[in-house]
């Protein structure tokens, strides 16, 4: 589990992602108008909710903009390049990553 109270693979709202991450909630709105990968399900009211996938990618823009010293147009570009991996390639590799960490758990767990 996360710091939170949520299990790890729980939706978070836009206040929770901000906090988890110590960003402000207007960095990660203005980061879904600058990056098209980043679309977190937005239901009445507005009210958005992050899935992992989406909190992951908020904290690899914030790497990336704020420790590697990437400027917004080398991130998009970045993922840009990315995105035309193969989605079956993609949903290989985090099968084999899901399998090393489940191994990796029993492995701690023993």
């Amino acid at each position: 589990m996360t710091g939170s109270a949520k299990a790890e693979g729980a939706w978070r709202t836009i206040g929770e992602v901000a906090a988890e991450i110590g960003l402000p909630q207007h960095r990660l709105r203005y980061w879904e108008t600058r990056f098209p990968q980043l679309k977190p399900l937005q239901r009445g009211g507005q009210r958005r909710y992050y899935r992992p996938e989406d909190v992951e990618l908020v904290r690899r823009i914030d790497r990336l903009l704020n420790r590697e010293g990437y400027t917004i147009a080398g991130v998009q570009k970045l993922l840009a390049s990315e995105r035309r991996t193969p989605r079956s390639e993609v949903v290989d590799q985090r099968a084999q990553l899901r399998l090393i960490r489940d191994r990796l758990r029993r492995a701690l767990a023993t």
